[in-house]
């Protein structure tokens, strides 16, 4: 166990991908598929022995730059690894072109779930499982090294909240840590073996919360799976084609809070944790956001069954208010899932979905160093005090702002990458649908399918726009510009420069 610790990351992860092929070996068998249970058991089988040949061939070769090499390796697991999980994938379904599988891979592993298959009767339960499992691995991915290695590098939203002194001057704060005593591969272990039981016991739990609520088995593994890891992939097309009514879609709404904070999954049941967990920004972002949202849809929908003169019914509003309150939450985490009341809310007040509103909430996203897209909620509320700060001094010129070292820095060094961040975020937008208008697509469809892209958040796609766009209809440059959109999402602008940064690539 020594020797295989000593691997490098990305073969480790190439590892981790391919033993995960074998369960849905199983699921097949069961399901005498048997085309999906050769395709994934050779493809098992292949690349085991593959990645033992990288293994032995590298095993020896330990970099010199702890942070250069785990950074290439997270751009690694988003890009390289997806070809090794397409193979299985193409083969099983046959009449699938490994650009597509490979798109659907890229798309998974970013929690993106995105889909060129609009049908679910189109892929087998076997496959319906395997996207989910690649979501769900990819959620623990962003778990494990967001803390273990974007943290260090002050990069993915940490640098919000930097002390003075990191990540600035003439060397950032991950180059010096990378030549220091500051060892990556440790993190990644500790972290690794913290996380893991806690994110395998979540999912489960709700997978446990769901055939209760009378889901089926396969249904509830992958909604349990994609909720954990906001993914949105569902083998039926959305929570609304389930089983589990109401009561499911409760079960799903209570696990959407872990996308809100990383101290909801990283609490130690203290006294002094709760407490702090209470006090958590994020948290109070979240649910402010959500239900200031969630308020001026339902006021719409009322007002629009008042104009049609629709009979007064406390049921329906109750309904349409609950349909609101998930999918608002959904969205902000960037799952994607809606109520099967959200439908019938339009419905009662004969109003269409409002589509920007989805989209804004998608962009704001949820919490730093969870499997949620999009700005960051942390981003937000340091953008949010400097504002409130900046009209308090207009009232008050000579005024002190108070609340600490920590709201201080956060006003002002915070707020400042913040805007710098969310400069870049659309800037990337902008290059993202110029190349998507030299692909082909209209304005509209261009502007909806980067967001979705940028902030992981698939779905959006289907529900931002009357009638919904199809990934299925793009040509082979779209699908391309889109997983790379995708996976710039998912690392983050930042990261990306840093690649750029000279200091980088400097022992």
């Amino acid at each position: 166990m020594k020797r295989l610790a000593e691997l490098p990351f990305l073969v480790l992860l190439m590892g981790f991908g391919t033993v995960a092929m074998f369960p849905v070996v199983v699921l097949a068998v069961t399901e005498h598929d048997w085309q999906t249970a050769r395709s994934f058991l050779y493809g098992g089988l292949l690349f085991t022995v593959l990645t033992a040949l990288v293994g032995f061939a590298t095993i020896n070769n330990a970099s010199t730059n702890q942070a250069r090499s785990h950074l290439l390796a997270m751009l690694g697991f988003y890009t390289v690894l997806p070809l090794i999980l397409a193979v299985p994938f193409a083969e099983a379904q046959g009449n699938t072109a490994f650009l597509d599988a490979y798109f659907e891979m890229v798309s998974c592993l970013t929690t993106t779930g995105a889909s060129l298959f609009d049908d679910p009767g189109d892929l087998s339960a076997a496959l319906h499982l395997w996207r989910a499992i690649v979501g769900w691995l990819g959620g623990f991915f962003l778990w494990v090294t967001a803390i273990a290695i974007l943290a260090p590098m002050n990069l993915g939203g940490f640098e919000v909240t930097a002390s003075p002194g990191e990540g600035t001057g003439s060397e950032p704060r991950w180059a010096a840590e990378s030549r220091q005593a500051a060892n990556m591969r440790e993190r990644l272990k500790r972290f690794g073996a913290k996380l893991m039981p806690v994110y395998v016991g979540l999912t489960a739990g709700l997978w446990v919360l769901m055939l209760l609520a009378g889901e089926g088995p396969l249904v509830a593994a992958c909604h349990a799976m994609s909720v954990l890891s906001t993914s949105g992939i569902s083998p039926v097309g959305g929570v609304q084609y389930g089983h589990s009514g109401l009561l499911g879609e409760f079960m799903l709404w209570c696990f959407f809070l872990f996308a809100f904070s990383r101290q909801t999954f990283m609490l130690d049941f203290r006294t002094e944790s709760w407490r702090s967990l209470k006090k958590d920004v994020e948290i109070k972002m979240g649910v402010g956001i959500a239900w200031v949202v969630t308020f001026f849809l339902f006021a719409r929908h009322w007002l629009g069954a008042y104009e049609v003169s629709a009979e007064e019914d406390l049921l329906a509003a109750v309904k349409a208010l609950w349909g609101t309150v998930f999918t608002v939450t959904s969205y902000l985490t960037t799952t994607g899932f809606a109520s099967n009341e959200w439908i019938d809310a339009r419905d009662w007040s004969g109003l269409a979905t409002p589509g920007l509103i989805l989209v804004g909430l998608a962009v704001f996203g949820g919490g730093v160093a969870t499997t949620a897209g999009g700005v960051k909620l942390l981003r937000i509320y340091a953008l949010y005090k400097h504002g409130l700060r900046e009209m308090e001094k207009l009232v008050h010129p000579s005024s002190v702002g108070g609340a600490g070292a920590f709201a201080r820095r956060i006003r002002r060094q915070g707020a400042q990458i913040a805007f710098v961040f969310f400069m870049l975020f659309a800037l990337s937008v902008a290059m993202v649908m110029t190349a998507l208008g030299a692909a082909g697509l209209d304005f509209e469809a261009a502007t909806i399918l980067t967001v979705a892209a940028l902030t992981t958040t698939g779905p959006l796609a289907a529900a931002a726009t009357e009638p919904s766009l199809s990934y299925a209809v793009l040509g082979d440059g779209a699908k391309i510009i889109l997983a790379m959109a995708m996976v710039l999402g998912r690392l983050e602008t930042l990261a990306i420069i840093a690649f750029f940064n000279p200091e980088f690539w400097r022992n």
